[in-house]
């Protein structure tokens, strides 16, 4: 596996901070942000310094019970081209369920949700794999996922879940030891007895983040410093094996360039310390995690069309539980779905507000409040900015808000982006538009 070093994830945010951060070796991209043909001036600027671009996926859904949607990975094949990468990267989730497999309407999460851990839902995601596989030009990793709540009746733990997935699709692994504590936490999942069943060498680069425990819930919220616990895993999964790479992430909050490279700086010294751990066993260490993930079923392809059907009438049961207010599946723990359900509302509302940032200002402090009551009745049918014209639709049919100037204000806004081109004015309508 082709070696990266230390990055930390591009954002728009802290662009400028990161172009002048020594000692990047390599930047990671949501793949979703960026257009092939108009690529941010400093990713340019970074791949002209030689530094490697590698776009992350989030919209893809691999675990889900369809197969792969082909603009999409068009889509991620273009970006990776664009950039010059050496592999993209995606996530083992699901995002959206429903419709002809299970002749209902379509469901669209907004965030990354497990897939079961058994054996169907294993059949359906190496299945998803080659035809991504296929469709790629360079080599896929896949990320594992934080979860804030666990399926029943699982039929295997985590380290075997991805062993056999590597065994039988060829995939890289891109490891999140941020999520590794976030299962710890949250589903009493050892990290040490998942990194002792991984195939390390599959291991194509590892996520490091922050998060924070709230009510005993351990939250990966990218927006706060990395903790010591998983710097700890991390400095274990390096006495295994000495990673390809190691990147930082964060979305949100972002603090100043120097704790920024403090972080780095952390990063680096816990890799370092397992590394001189996996030194003075000789080794020993890689060998036994190696063997420990060499068990498998083989890589001839079993039936999956029936694994599809099954999967697919769990998973939206799950989902409709979640955004549509349906009863929870028998098994699953309410309290968790709870919380899962509430952290999916409010990520909508906190990214509608990001890509119709109109919206906050026309509706001023009610706007949460009247996004959350909107997202406890409406599931989210499209995209995020689809989500965005829903709800202002939505707010208009029930004559919200109350204040005259404010309710013209939202139908305007409405009306400017619900058609296929925005509308024509006259010199009149922009001018009273101006002075409101």
């Amino acid at each position: 596996m082709r070696r990266l070093g230390t990055g930390i994830g591009w954002r728009p945010e802290i662009a400028d901070a990161v172009e002048g951060m020594p000692g990047i070796d390599w930047v990671e991209v949501v793949a979703e942000n960026v257009c092939p043909g108009h690529l941010p001036e400093s990713l340019r600027r970074l791949r002209e310094r030689g530094v490697t671009v590698v776009p992350h996926g989030v919209s893809l859904g691999l675990g889900g019970a369809d197969r792969p949607d082909e603009g999409r990975l068009t889509a991620l094949a273009e970006r990776a081209e664009a950039l010059g990468s050496p592999l993209v990267t995606e996530h083992i989730a699901f995002v959206r369920a429903g419709g002809a497999l299970t002749a209902s309407p379509r469901l669209e999460a907004g965030h990354l949700l497990p897939v079961p851990r058994t054996r169907d839902a294993l059949d359906v995601l190496c299945e998803n794999v080659r035809i991504a596989q296929d469709a790629l030009p360079v080599p896929l990793a896949l990320e594992n996922i934080a979860a804030l709540f666990s399926w029943p009746d699982e039929e295997l733990t985590e380290g075997q879940f991805l062993s056999e997935l590597v065994e039988r699709t060829g995939v890289r692994l891109l490891i999140d030891v941020a999520n590794l504590h976030t299962n710890h936490v949250n589903r009493g999942e050892d990290p040490a007895e998942a990194l002792a069943a991984l195939p390390l060498e599959a291991i194509a680069y590892v996520h490091v983040a922050g998060g924070f425990e709230r009510d005993g819930v351990w939250h990966d919220s990218h927006a706060h410093p990395v903790p010591r616990p998983v710097l700890a895993i991390l400095t274990g999964l390096a006495a295994r094996v000495a990673p390809p790479g190691v990147l930082l992430e964060r979305d949100e909050n972002f603090p100043g360039p120097g704790e920024l490279e403090r972080e780095l700086d952390a990063i680096r010294e816990a890799v370092t310390v397992g590394r001189a751990a996996e030194s003075a066993v000789g080794g020993t260490a890689v060998k036994g995690a190696a063997a420990a993930g060499a068990g498998g079923v083989g890589v001839l392809a079993p039936p999956v069309a029936g694994a599809r059907e099954r999967v697919a009438v769990a998973e939206t049961a799950v989902l409709s539980a979640l955004v549509a207010g349906t009863p929870v599946p028998e098994g699953f723990d309410r309290v968790r779905m709870g919380v899962q359900a509430r952290a999916l509302a409010a990520k909508r509302a906190g990214v509608v507000a990001k890509v119709a940032p109109e919206l906050p200002v026309i509706l001023g402090a009610g706007y949460r409040e009247a996004f959350l009551e909107y997202a406890r009745q409406r599931p989210m049918r499209g995209g995020y900015r689809q989500d965005a014209l829903d709800f202002a639709g939505h707010l208009l049919k029930l004559g919200r808000p109350g204040d005259a100037g404010t309710l013209r204000e939202l139908r305007e806004w409405w009306l400017d982006r619900s058609g296929p081109a925005p509308r024509k004015r006259g010199f009149a309508d922009r001018v009273l538009r101006r002075l409101r």
